[in-house]
């Protein structure tokens, strides 16, 4: 398993799409500090509660735009390219001919994914603490919507678990991008049926609405609201694509 890793790590990096796709990203987060910096500062919790930023809150507003770059964009593209790409260029056979399990190497596309996405979880919720720390106006506590006032430590606490929460959003988008890549026929529809599914879920339930808002649902969660039912739809999501994904991943005639 640790070599089919360290080969798939070396494939991902080797792809242009990876490197063009993270270097993007970098300036968009770039973009994010400078759009705050210029509004004084000012964010949203949804369209009803704006808030003033200060060196505690101002890491979980960063997720606000940048969030929806990384579901519609970021994710579709480094999946599809991994799992559908290296099908329809040929490469995937090559690999296959290899006397390895086929769920070894689902799973490893599967943690490298994970991992990339997470790395840039972690580096945004990092630069955003610094960023708040080093340019928003200090303050000893705060509050965030629907919670009581917050001390340095409690906020930093509840910035990690807005980023963890949002990582697993991320995730489920990432399950959903797999299965999309494993039953669509190239890249480009593997691509338009992951947004298709992405937009598509907020008009077969409201609950959905995560992964086109990350930052709205996330905040509502963590003020107590609609926890069940977010919850409970994210576990499924998780569950059910990643379940049909590898029993078509191992079942599917990949060297015809």
């Amino acid at each position: 398993m640790r070599s089919i890793l360290l080969s798939e790590y070396e494939r991902a990096f080797k792809r242009k799409k990876t490197s063009i796709g993270i270097l993007v990203y970098c300036f968009l987060l770039t973009l994010e500090c400078v759009f705050l910096y210029l509004t004084g500062g000012i964010s949203f919790y949804d369209a009803n509660h704006s808030v003033q930023l200060n060196s505690i809150n101002t890491a979980s507003f960063f997720l606000r735009e940048l969030g929806l770059f990384i579901n519609f964009i970021l994710i579709p593209m480094f999946v599809v390219d991994s799992f559908n790409g290296e099908y329809s260029s040929g490469a995937l056979r090559l690999v296959l001919i290899r006397p390895q399990k086929r769920v070894s190497l689902f799973l490893a596309k599967w943690i490298v994914q994970a991992s990339l996405i997470l790395a840039l979880t972690v580096f945004t919720w990092l630069i955003a603490t610094i960023f708040g720390q080093m340019i928003m106006p200090y303050v000893s506590e705060t509050n965030f919507l629907n919670t009581e006032s917050m001390n340095i430590f409690e906020g930093l606490i509840y910035s990690i678990k807005f980023y963890g929460l949002s990582y697993v959003i991320f995730l489920c988008v990432i399950g959903l991008s797999s299965f999309m890549s494993i039953v669509m026929p190239n890249p480009i529809m593997a691509y338009m049926g992951t947004v298709a599914c992405l937009i598509g879920g907020v008009y077969i339930s409201g609950q959905f609405i995560y992964f086109v808002i990350v930052s709205d649902s996330v905040f509502e969660v963590l003020g107590n609201a609609n926890q069940y039912g977010f919850y409970s739809s994210l576990l499924f999501l998780f569950v059910i694509s990643h379940i049909m994904s590898i029993g078509i991943w191992n079942r599917k005639q990949w060297m015809g």
